[in-house]
């Protein structure tokens, strides 16, 4: 054998290795983003089948706010309808904005905030938000690394060769209204 026909299979080889060692980290990326997406999706659900609980709980003692009750049911409706990261990720801000509004109401009913059923709702509202928050951050981090990797030389040229594309992050629809601090109201 030649030299350079060596050289050539040595070269072959090398770049075989280094196109399967990009593309398997390219996949594995590429689940962990799926997979944290799922956990999402899981804390959503259940939060979805805790809205009508919650409204219910409301109306029995605050008949009268039927707007405000049937703009939550509508935006837990477009909520699950909503099929990208993006999508979700606006109407789950449109949904988090009207159940504030719906805890605003609940602040005006002394007896509704004292009933045990809707003090276990909101507690297990809270531990969903909280599980939602964390599966959202663990996924964009996902996402975060996964986009790097399709984006960075010389695993981009994989990556658009193997039809990889970047993944949408699940942000929130107005970050700075999330972000602003809640007014503390003492009752005295």
């Amino acid at each position: 054998m030649d030299v350079k026909m060596i050289a050539g299979i040595a070269g072959l080889a090398i770049f075989t290795i280094v196109v399967i060692l990009f593309y398997n980290r390219l996949v594995r990326l590429r689940y962990a983003t799926l997979q944290s997406w799922s956990d999402i999706d899981v804390h959503l659900k259940k939060r979805y089948e805790l809205v009508p609980n919650l409204v219910e709980t409301v109306k029995a003692y605050a008949s009268h706010e039927n707007t405000t009750l049937t703009q939550v049911i509508e935006r837990r409706a477009m909520a699950m309808k909503a099929a990208t990261p993006g999508e979700k990720g606006r109407a789950e801000g449109m949904l988090a904005k009207t159940l504030r509004g719906l805890f605003a109401v609940v602040e005006d009913y002394p007896a509704l905030k004292a009933d045990v059923h809707f003090q276990q709702l909101m507690t297990q509202m809270r531990e969903l938000e909280d599980n939602i928050e964390y599966a959202r951050r663990y996924y964009n981090g996902a996402v975060r690394d996964y986009n790097i990797v399709t984006e960075v030389f010389p695993s981009n040229i994989i990556a658009s060769a193997f039809s990889f594309v970047p993944e949408e992050f699940f942000e929130l629809d107005a970050p700075d209204m999330e972000r602003k601090q809640v007014a503390a109201r003492f009752v005295t």
